[in-house]
């Protein structure tokens, strides 16, 4: 696809049925209503309980979610296996849906990998594709896959696949972590590719070279970052709490540079976040709210080994939620 995929990005929540099951029907109704906020919709993410999902249901969920007419340029799927045939099959399924883009972990299982190994094994992913249209987004995430990606990795990835390899997905928690890729990978400045064995050319570097131009960009994992990350060259933000908080994490990402209360729309968001992330597992939390919103209990339900809340921490949780002012406008439960 010519244009990418950029802004805010939701790692969509699973529902599941009382015998844990996926339930389609509730994940089409919340991508949609994702979409009708403006957030795109990376399913099958961290926050999707995406590996306590088999290969199967991956692939049985996007083709539903397709069928069922939502836009699949408004999709990036979450691909990464440990194995690298299962990661080749999803992808090609995304990119022959017409997906945007795939959000890929690296092989996470065996931790004391090097830099040559993950090499080898996106470029096998690459190579086994075999599309044009593949546009990969790496997913940092260490404090969960603790195996990660740096940036000699992406240089040499890059340099031997500019189109396939499209941006990543830094969810290190960092921000210092996050303006590292961003001052090497996104071409805002003049610097010459010589400051850094592992920087990619800016747009004056390769004006003047015969290298060809390439485009990296950068969502952060939290949109806790995102006014920063914009300010400093990145797409937007892949965030769990979008699931729940999408258009006013989108209002940020729309006029982040025009808003004269950028900073103040930015501190926000993260008292909504810290709602979330401080005290509950994140996942239950996003699924308690949601059925504390849309009037249906359904949705508390996450699959082993994840708990729901307690119903001292649910009734915790909607309290707290009402005091900051929250809203949520779903459709309640017919």
């Amino acid at each position: 696809m010519s244009e990418r995929i950029r802004g805010v990005l939701a790692p969509v929540v699973t529902p599941f049925k009382a015998d844990l099951a996926p339930d389609s029907q509730r994940f089409i109704a919340h991508c949609k209503w994702l979409l009708s906020q403006n957030c795109g919709l990376a399913v099958f993410g961290t926050n999707s309980e995406a590996n306590s999902l088999s290969m199967e249901e991956r692939a049985m969920l996007l083709d539903e979610l397709v069928a069922a007419g939502v836009d699949p340029s408004r999709m990036m799927p979450g691909t990464g296996c440990c194995s690298i045939t299962e990661t080749v099959k999803l992808t090609k399924q995304a990119v022959g849906n017409g997906c945007a883009g795939v959000l890929m972990l690296p092989p996470f299982y065996y931790k004391d990998v090097g830099e040559e190994g993950l090499y080898r094994y996106f470029s096998e992913v690459v190579q086994r594709v075999g599309d044009a249209r593949l546009k990969i987004y790496l997913y940092h995430i260490p404090p969960v896959a603790v195996v990660g990606i740096t940036p000699k990795l992406v240089e040499r990835l890059l340099a031997a696949y500019p189109d396939a390899i499209a941006g990543m997905k830094d969810s290190s928690g960092d921000w210092n972590n996050t303006k590292t890729f961003l001052d090497a990978f996104v071409a805002r400045s003049a610097r010459p590719v010589e400051d850094s064995p592992w920087r990619a050319p800016t747009a004056r570097a390769v004006a003047d070279s015969p290298c060809r131009a390439r485009t990296f960009d950068v969502f952060v994992g939290s949109e806790s970052f995102l006014l920063a990350n914009m300010r400093n060259g990145g797409v937007g933000t892949i965030s769990a709490t979008a699931n729940v908080n999408p258009a006013t994490i989108h209002k940020l990402y729309q006029h982040w540079n025009t808003a004269d209360d950028a900073d103040q729309q930015q501190s926000k968001l993260n008292v909504v976040r810290d709602v979330f992330s401080k005290k509950y597992s994140m996942i239950a939390a996003l699924k308690q709210a949601i059925a504390i919103y849309a009037d249906d209990p359904a949705w508390r339900t996450v699959r082993p080994p994840l708990v729901e809340l307690t119903p001292e921490q649910a009734k915790t949780l909607a309290t707290e939620l009402k005091a900051i002012g929250f809203e949520m406008p779903l459709e309640t439960k017919k």
